[in-house]
């Protein structure tokens, strides 16, 4: 459930662990980002020719984090040194970022957090959803495809080299009787 508190939205039904992220979580939000892009996205990003950009990510976690219209859901590494393990940001229409590590896919995160983001966005009144995705990250692409998101026809530059192109996909959100 969604609570309006100090002016923004926050999400009370948080599952499988997810909790919001801080301003501490900075560091490790962007070192998951790195963790899962090199595992997933090496054919598009060759970390040898294209290095993580770790500083731009950096900053655009701390800009992320602060602003009040998006939601930053984390969850931990249950076992050993608390990592992160996944992440979802979004805000009241828009899936912004989403990433779990490699060593945890597969086990339902990735369904969990984009649930929790989109029964967030219908108690915000949002009836479509929209997220970006890289043409070329396929995993994402059949997730996103099975759990009930259509690609639509707009296109941009992703904004990091070598700036392989994104596509839209947009996905009905059924009114849960707000």
């Amino acid at each position: 459930m969604l609570r309006r508190r100090g002016g923004e939205w926050q999400d009370e039904r948080v599952s499988r662990g997810f909790r919001q992220a801080t301003r501490d979580d900075v560091v490790a939000l962007r070192d998951l980002e790195r963790t899962a892009n090199l595992a997933a996205l090496g054919h598009v990003f060759p970390p040898d020719r294209f290095p993580f950009p770790d500083d731009a990510v950096l900053a655009r976690w701390q800009i992320v984090l602060e602003d009040p219209d998006v939601t930053v859901l984390v969850t931990e590494d249950e076992e050993g040194d608390k990592d992160l393990v996944a992440y979802a940001a979004y805000d009241s229409t828009t899936l912004r970022h989403l990433a779990v590590h490699p060593d945890h896919w597969g086990e339902g995160l990735a369904s969990d957090a984009i649930e929790t983001a989109l029964n967030a966005m219908d108690l915000r009144g949002s009836t479509i959803a929209s997220l970006w995705c890289l043409e070329e990250n396929h995993r994402a692409r059949r997730l996103y495809e099975y759990l009930g998101w259509r690609p639509e026809r707009d296109r941009r530059e992703a904004p990091w080299p070598p700036h392989p192109t994104e596509m839209r996909y947009t996905r009905l959100i059924i009114a849960s009787g707000r």
